[in-house]
């Protein structure tokens, strides 16, 4: 394998790395905002109000994008077999 083809796996892995999380990571973003809004404007200052939803919200959004996470990573995986096949 030479630079390139290197440096072409890793910028393929990094791509489908941040494909596949950033699901999760918008809704856990949009949720933290949205809860630290509320907190601000309640003045409730309690450090474990955000954990809760936050996970609660993630948990579902993983149970949504989990086919599409997948599919990603399978789509990935046979980049790399064909690579690796192909010489």
């Amino acid at each position: 394998m030479t630079g390139p083809e290197v440096l072409d796996v890793a910028r393929d892995a990094i791509l489908t790395l941040v494909i596949v999380s950033s699901p999760l990571m918008l809704i856990g973003l949009f949720v933290g905002v949205a809860i630290s809004l509320f907190q601000a404007l309640t003045q409730i200052q309690e450090m474990t109000l955000v954990f809760v939803p936050k996970i609660l919200a993630i948990f579902v959004a993983m149970m949504i994008a989990l086919p599409f996470m997948g599919d990603a990573l399978q789509s990935h995986m046979a980049r790399i077999a064909a690579r690796i096949a192909g010489g």
